[in-house]
């Protein structure tokens, strides 16, 4: 197909008018979800350090010790991946040092008994129950530069994104789901 000299006019003057406007570009300190990203890893390398140097419990561990903690039954290993958006390799390897250390164990799942469920030992309840007011503590801390309206706000606002996502919001609702 022949090209006329209006098209090879139309396409330079498009091309000039694209070169002429100004190259956007991505603020990451902008962006919404680099923000929260950062957020969440600067809060959750604040709160590790409560058990980190104290139990020496790394991050994946915790995020397996705090799911079980907070249930009211066992689950299974997929069930804690999905709840703290951690991958199944990384909970994998915190359950096995977890199981080594005496703070969870296995139990059967009655309904299918060829999958195990995880739970606290005595030991491991023990080690949340210490831990679980120092990190509310801590919590309270970083967000000290906030009023208790302020506070509320952002509860709330989290919460929109939250169900925006269709994410679970309530430990209630995820054991009513048996998912999270």
């Amino acid at each position: 197909m022949a090209r006329t000299s209006s098209d090879i006019a139309l396409k330079a003057r498009a091309a000039d008018e694209a070169s002429a406007r100004p190259k956007l570009r991505l603020d990451l300190f902008k962006f919404v979800p680099f923000r929260l990203n950062r957020l969440a890893a600067e809060v959750s390398s604040a709160l590790s350090v409560e058990y980190q140097e104290r139990h020496g419990l790394d991050i994946p561990a915790w995020r397996v010790i705090a799911t079980l903690g907070f249930r009211n039954d066992a689950c299974s290993a997929q069930y804690i991946s999905q709840c703290t958006r951690t991958h199944k390799s990384t909970i994998s390897r915190a359950v096995t040092a977890l199981l080594g250390d005496g703070l969870i164990e296995r139990v059967e799942n009655e309904a299918d008994r060829r999958e195990f469920r995880l739970q606290l030992t005595r030991k491991g309840r023990a080690l949340y129950e210490e831990l679980f007011p120092q990190l509310l503590r801590r919590e309270d801390e970083i967000l000290a530069c906030l009023s208790a309206q302020e506070r509320k706000q952002l509860s709330a606002l989290l919460g929109k994104i939250e169900q925006s996502l269709d994410l679970i919001q309530t430990s209630e609702e995820a054991d009513a789901k048996q998912a999270y």
